[in-house]
This record gives C-alpha cells, sequence and structure tokens, in this order.
C-alpha cells in the first residue's frame, strides 16, 4: 500500500541538509603554510645583517599573515546548512564558524539562484554588500537565496540549492497554515 500526500509530493524529511566545498581555499591555506614555514625558517637559520628588531619585524609578519591566511581559508573550505522545521542553520568551515542562524519565522520566501560568483560579492567568505545582502559564498555555482521579513536577503551557495529551497517553501506554507488555524 502506497502513502500518498497532499498535492502527489511526497513529504519533506525533518531535517534537510546540504554543503559545498571549494578545494581551491586548500591551496591558500598551502600558501598561509608557506609564510609560517617562512617564518620560521628566518627565525631559525638566518644569516639577518639587518638588525635583530627588522628580523623579529620580519618573522612575526610571516608568520602572523601565514596565521591569517590560513585560518581565513580553512573558515570557508565549506559551507553546511541545516534546515529543520524551526530555522536554517549555516555554518562554515571544519569549527562551524562564523555561524548563522535563521528562524524560518524571519523568513519570508526562498529562491533558487543557479549562478552564485565570489566575484559579484567581492569575494569568498561570509559578505555583505549594502544594495544585495549578505551572503555566505564558498564556490561559484548554484545557492539559494532567502528574503527575510525586514527587507534583507541572505545567500548561501549550497549544493543541491533547488532541494533547499523546495523544503524551505514547503515549510514556510505549513508555519502559514499552521497560524492560519
Amino acid at each position: 500500500m502506497r502513502d500518498h500526500h497532499p498535492h502527489g509530493r511526497k513529504p519533506h524529511p525533518d531535517v534537510w541538509t546540504g554543503r559545498a566545498t571549494n578545494r581551491v581555499q586548500w591551496l591558500l591555506a598551502l600558501v598561509g603554510a608557506a609564510c609560517m614555514a617562512l617564518g620560521v625558517e628566518l627565525a631559525v637559520d638566518s644569516p639577518w645583517t639587518g638588525g635583530v628588531a627588522a628580523l623579529v619585524m620580519a618573522v612575526v609578519g610571516c608568520i602572523a599573515a601565514g596565521l591569517l591566511v590560513i585560518f581565513g581559508t580553512l573558515a570557508f573550505v565549506h559551507v553546511a546548512l541545516r534546515v529543520d522545521h524551526e530555522c536554517l542553520e549555516v555554518r562554515c568551515g571544519h569549527l562551524g564558524v562564523p555561524r548563522r542562524r535563521i528562524p524560518l519565522s524571519e523568513v519570508v520566501g526562498a529562491d533558487f539562484v543557479p549562478h552564485v560568483t565570489p566575484r559579484h560579492w567581492g569575494g569568498w567568505g561570509y559578505r555583505w554588500r549594502p544594495e544585495k545582502g549578505t551572503a555566505v559564498v564558498v564556490r561559484r555555482g548554484e545557492g539559494l537565496v532567502l528574503r527575510l521579513w525586514d527587507g534583507h536577503t541572505f545567500t548561501v551557495t549550497v549544493d543541491d540549492a533547488e532541494a533547499a529551497v523546495t523544503v524551505i517553501r514547503d515549510r514556510l506554507r505549513t508555519r502559514t497554515a499552521d497560524t492560519a488555524l
């Protein structure tokens, strides 16, 4: 016996998850590691003749730049998206930071976008542009745009964004139907 669902659609699972990955970020992290290695090499085995202060500045500069590049890129190697009945949650990188949680009660609508590019947002990462809203962009390609009740938008690149939009729209319809009762 088959289960029937109104409108011929199958119900969505309680939690929808998706992610997007950018392997290029690993290359940038390697550049950061090379900067750190250069700093260590300078500190350990440098016949520096420009003075101790210049050597310390070069070592600290290389190590600091390396750390910034490593942590800045690893935070955006991938993004994980989770949609349940209450909210949408975005976590970046291996530590899940930065993280944004958007209650579905604050969402007016969701749209599929086939071509999100870092160039349109000013690069990879967590971005804000006054005319476009906020975005988490870890790679070029498909994404979703949430329209929020306060007029702002939130864009995120994620694989199978079309499915995420369908789930979000269904959850919004269910919420609307539940509040109308």
